[in-house]
């Protein structure tokens, strides 16, 4: 059980200081790849949404534009990888090699979802900034994609970074998401000295927090059970209880996306309020 190579999407925003730091940490504990991935604006994906019936000259200003500002942002997306993976002291490998950590820089152009799919596909793992009302709509994008099209987990770090994760929770409600979520953790909770298997204002022998706990014992895991109950949000209530940990599992969007967004939903909740790591598998 190993994370042997990390996706990381920068675009050079704040909120990807921690997401590559969190990965850098995690590459170190674990000796993994990590491939950092930018993907410049098209322009001409711009000229062809607004461009009907303007005229050649305003076109063209229009792509030199887009041109610049795509510049800008991918030398401060490029200057952020490489401060953080200096500072690590990680070397720079195109190719697979045995051993310690590695890392990589990617960019290419074209449509930050087709990036990310193809990349993220086949990663073990992707790690994504914080998301939230604050911080745009590129970091809730880039984790839709990486959650909904690619298949793979995905970490969103922390405000500030951790590693390794020492005491980990993990949030069970028996759903396929939350065992996708699991299935997903166990490398880190293999390393954790302590994991907690948590139910919100859920039947345990319905939901099966002991058959969890059992499934942790076959892989050498030892946890510790708990449920709590709740009359109010389910979101509040979970990030109480994990308050203190370094790592939070838990299924992203058990319901519909658009059914999370219309009421709340814990997931939401979730990404806008902990402050802590948080594992999600969809």
């Amino acid at each position: 059980m190993t994370v042997r190579k990390i996706l990381v999407p920068v675009d050079g925003s704040e909120s990807h200081t921690s997401a590559l730091e969190t990965a850098f940490a995690l590459a170190e504990d674990f000796a993994s790849h990590i491939a950092g991935l930018h993907v410049r604006i098209d322009p001409m994906e711009g000229v062809a949404f607004v461009g009907e019936g303007m005229s050649g000259a305003l076109v063209q200003e229009l792509i030199e534009l887009t041109e610049r500002e795509s510049d800008v942002r991918a030398r401060t997306a490029r200057a952020m990888f490489e401060r953080v993976r200096t500072s690590a002291g990680f070397p720079a490998a195109t190719v697979p090699t045995p051993g310690g950590p590695s890392a990589a820089w990617l960019e290419q152009a074209g449509r930050e979802e087709d990036a990310i799919i193809r990349y993220g596909r086949l990663a073990d793992l992707i790690v994504v900034g914080r998301t939230g009302p604050d911080r745009g709509d590129g970091a809730v994008t880039t984790l839709n994609i990486g959650l909904f099209e690619t298949g793979r987990p995905v970490l969103v770090a922390g405000e500030n970074a951790r590693a390794p994760f020492l005491s980990v929770v993990v949030a069970w409600n028996g759903s396929r998401e939350a065992a996708r979520a699991v299935a997903a953790a166990l490398p880190f909770l293999a390393r954790a000295s302590q994991v907690t298997a948590l139910s919100v204002d859920e039947d345990e022998a319905e939901h099966g927090l002991d058959d969890l706990v059992e499934y942790f014992g076959w892989h050498g895991i030892a946890a510790q059970r708990r449920r709590i109950e709740t009359k109010g949000s389910i979101g509040e209530a979970l990030a109480r209880a994990a308050f203190g940990a370094d790592l939070l599992v838990m299924g992203g969007y058990s319901h519909s996306r658009l059914r999370e967004l219309i009421l709340g939903g814990v997931t939401r909740h979730m990404l806008a309020h902990a402050t802590l790591p948080l594992l999600m598998a969809h």
